[in-house]
């Protein structure tokens, strides 16, 4: 599975997520900074990966969209408040167990992690 950091996400956890053998890259790394919701969703389905997002509600307002308008996009992860934004072990963790079930992929589907 590729995997795709939004923003909102330190590109620290893109690399605990490689030492995990996940195909992972963030927003800055690829130089994405700056970019409207959409245009990071439109980014990631593109280049075929999941996004990660701690963005929530704006993020499922595009995945409606996405179902209304009949769009396809490769699968969107939610990062809840309950998460810091430094906590990027326990953020990589909750994403490597989130996507264990999705061995082929999270096509259309949106996940809210927990903690592990």
């Amino acid at each position: 599975m590729k995997v795709y950091l939004d923003e909102n996400l330190s590109p620290i956890i893109a690399a605990l997520l490689r030492k995990h053998g996940i195909d992972a890259t963030a927003a800055q790394e690829v130089g994405n900074v700056q970019l409207d919701d959409r245009a990071q969703l439109a980014y990631a389905t593109r280049e075929g990966r999941v996004i990660v997002t701690a963005n929530v509600i704006d993020f499922i307002a595009l995945a409606h969209e996405a179902v209304a308008t009949n769009n396809e996009h490769v699968g969107i992860v939610l990062v809840p408040s309950n998460f810091r934004g430094d906590e990027f072990q326990a953020i990589a963790d909750a994403i490597v167990e989130a996507v264990k079930p999705y061995r082929t992929g999270l096509h259309g589907f949106v996940l809210y992690l927990s903690r592990v």
